[in-house]
């Protein structure tokens, strides 16, 4: 996770001399855990990394089970855990899974699309409180409600951030960038300024899910670019103005360069002690600091690799699992630097991004550690003069490459 308004802050709010604002990196001992409790999800949305339906999926982990799984993180001293699904609130225990995560001092978050808070339950997630809760908006009505697949959903998703605001629970908005959605920024901003939205979440889609058939959909590289700029401004002028909002971004690690080149326009003094701050960050986090365990206990080096198994917590500890330090692609994630290849390889921004969203990679290519095609940066930009150069007005080369290869 790229945290925009933490280093654009750091712009405007320098230390003493000019010095960055924000201390070294702190490697926490365990990783941020994302947990699907539950593949059951009332929504059947176009980018779903995890193809969830409204259907009850066999062998999901049982109460007592999920319970020994919350003892172990704890004891691996794990620093935050969010709860996502599939939709997490259709999980009968999902506050008993959740009051036993607090208790046990996680930082605890859920991910949810929104539409099932109601009047009926929104005092029983107020009382379990969630650090955050963050509810997905794909654009604005007509446009959120073809992409989840489902009419009324923004309505009742919006429904959910005012309930969760009237009881002081922090709440944020999630929204994955596609070329459906790309023009619709600025209104959706709005939508946080109108209802006091506490943190904004852009991610870049991933192909992972039904996130694969829909990386036709990914915002060219020239959309990306305006949208970062967009957002980079955005977050500026509410710092500058007094609102204290977090924007945040995820799934595409070639954000923390471009705010750097961003820095180098407005704020040139303050670059180089930004760029330090950016190589402190380290980019992507896969494998080493962000896992993911599935409705079935398997335990993958994030989100979007379900593919890849590392293990079951049914059988081993997570504790274990993690520390196991055989498996190829974790050998890879833990390298430094990485084993990548083509443009990545020679990147001069190696040391911020760290080879970006390698699982884009490997659907594209089947290898891994090939060259990120969803990198929106130039050659000229990343310092690699041989390759053939990109054209930022076109559509990434993902989106004609996936569409030969067989969608599963």
């Amino acid at each position: 996770m790229f945290r925009v308004t933490r280093y654009i802050k750091s712009l405007l709010e320098p230390g003493p001399r000019g010095h960055e604002t924000i201390g070294p990196a702190r490697k926490p001992p365990g990783p941020v855990v994302i947990w699907n409790l539950i593949r059951r999800c009332n929504l059947t949305c176009k980018h779903c990394y995890t193809t969830s339906a409204d259907i009850d999926f066999a062998g999901e982990l049982t109460t007592a089970e999920a319970h020994a799984v919350l003892d172990d993180l704890a004891a691996f001293r794990v620093p935050a855990l969010i709860l996502s699904g599939g939709e997490p609130l259709m999980r009968p225990d999902i506050f008993e899974l959740s009051h036993r995560a607090r208790a046990l001092g996680i930082y605890t978050g859920l991910s949810t699309n929104g539409t099932l808070i109601t009047e009926e339950n929104i005092d029983e997630i107020a009382e379990v409180g969630y650090d955050y809760v963050g509810i997905s908006i794909d654009g604005l009505e007509e446009t959120h409600d073809v992409i989840r697949q489902r009419k009324g959903a923004f309505r009742e998703s919006m429904h959910a951030v005012k309930l969760c605001k009237a009881r002081g629970i922090k709440v944020g908005l999630r929204f994955t960038l596609t070329r459906e959605n790309v023009e619709q920024l600025d209104d959706i901003l709005a939508l946080l300024d109108e209802h006091d939205v506490d943190k904004f979440y852009l991610s870049h889609l991933n192909y992972g899910g039904r996130g694969r058939r829909h990386s036709k959909q990914d915002a060219w590289y020239r959309m990306t670019r305006d949208t970062m700029t967009r957002l980079f401004d955005h977050c500026r002028d509410e710092l500058e103005r007094g609102i204290q909002r977090e924007y945040v971004t995820g799934n595409n690690d070639a954000d923390g360069p471009f705010l750097l080149m961003w820095a180098r326009e407005h704020f040139p003094e303050r670059a180089e002690a930004l760029e330090r701050q950016l190589i402190d960050w380290g980019g992507n986090a896969s494998g080493e600091q962000i896992a993911n365990i599935d409705n079935l206990g398997n335990v993958h080096p994030d989100t979007f690799w379900w593919d890849h198994h590392l293990g079951n917590v049914r059988e081993t500890p997570f504790s274990a699992i993690w520390r196991d330090t055989r498996d190829p692609l974790m050998v890879g994630f833990r390298q430094q630097p990485r084993p990548l290849k083509g443009r990545c390889a020679e990147c001069r921004f190696l040391p911020i991004c760290n080879g970006n969203t390698r699982v884009r990679a490997w659907m594209v290519t089947g290898d891994p550690w090939e060259e990120d095609p969803g990198c929106y940066l130039t050659n000229r930009e990343i310092g690699v003069a041989e390759a053939a150069e990109r054209r930022i007005d076109a559509p990434h080369a993902a989106i004609q490459a996936i569409q030969a290869i067989e969608i599963q």
